[in-house]
């Protein structure tokens, strides 16, 4: 080839190791391109995003937190149904005695009670039969110089009365002021000595008055005492009207 074709052929010849020296020494080339970084192409655009990946294993749990401030209280609920009772426990053991208490005062106690005999024979009648043998009388609250009992603690009171009857019939009454309240009548059985009684539950107020006589004319005062025979009379307080203290 002669001419300016084979001129340039023959120049491209020479120029070609030189530039392979000088790449040589410079920055080694992308070994996917086929010459030096100037004879590279242009970049290329980025390309789309791969799929997401499977997800990895559960990683493993971390330290405990600090414990956070206690919340507001919420409302009060409603109160629940009764459950059922549960079983009995076991007995338990006794326990020790307890201290001695201390001595508490003693309740007033209302007495009144009487019990005397008659000393003298053939009491006269329609008049109180004075009982002057005193059995019993640590109150006075019966006076032997009339015959009669006085009430000063209103209450229910038990009287009664057992009477030897000789030579005479006897009819006595017990009196509660001044009105009979109670009547026995006992015949008197010639060469014998009999007993003539009675009893009665009163009700008595502070000042009413008991007492026994002989009731009617003088045949009937066979009431009769002597060293070996007695004819007495008694009355007891059973219990205070509630107001009394």
């Amino acid at each position: 080839m002669r001419g300016p074709a084979g001129f340039l052929l023959c120049l491209l010849l020479l120029l070609a190791p030189h530039c392979t020296e000088v790449a040589s020494q410079d920055v080694q080339p992308d070994p996917k391109t086929p010459c030096a970084n100037w004879m590279g192409g242009a970049p290329g655009y980025p390309g789309h995003n791969g799929l997401p990946g499977r997800d990895g294993k559960d990683g493993q749990d971390g330290l405990k937190g600090e414990k956070g401030e206690t919340g507001m209280q919420g409302p009060k609920g409603e109160q629940g149904e009764i459950g059922i009772p549960g079983h009995e426990g076991p007995r338990g053991f006794p326990g020790y005695p307890g201290q001695k208490g201390e001595k508490g005062e003693g309740a007033f106690v209302h007495r009144s009670a009487f019990s005397v005999g008659l000393t003298e024979r053939a009491p006269h009648p329609n008049v109180p039969i004075r009982f002057s043998k005193i059995f019993y009388n640590e109150q006075s609250h019966y006076d032997a110089s009339t015959g009669k009992f006085l009430c000063n603690i209103p209450g229910t009171y038990y009287f009664a009365y057992h009477l030897t009857v000789y030579l005479s019939d006897v009819k006595v009454s017990l009196y509660k002021k001044d009105k009979a309240v109670i009547f026995t009548y006992d015949q008197f059985q010639n060469n014998n000595v009999d007993q003539a009684s009675g009893s009665v539950l009163l009700h008595l107020s502070a000042g009413d008055e008991v007492w026994l006589q002989v009731y009617g004319e003088g045949d009937n005062n066979g009431v009769y005492a002597d060293n070996i025979n007695d004819s007495t009379f008694m009355g007891f307080l059973l219990y205070p009207d509630p107001d009394v203290h």
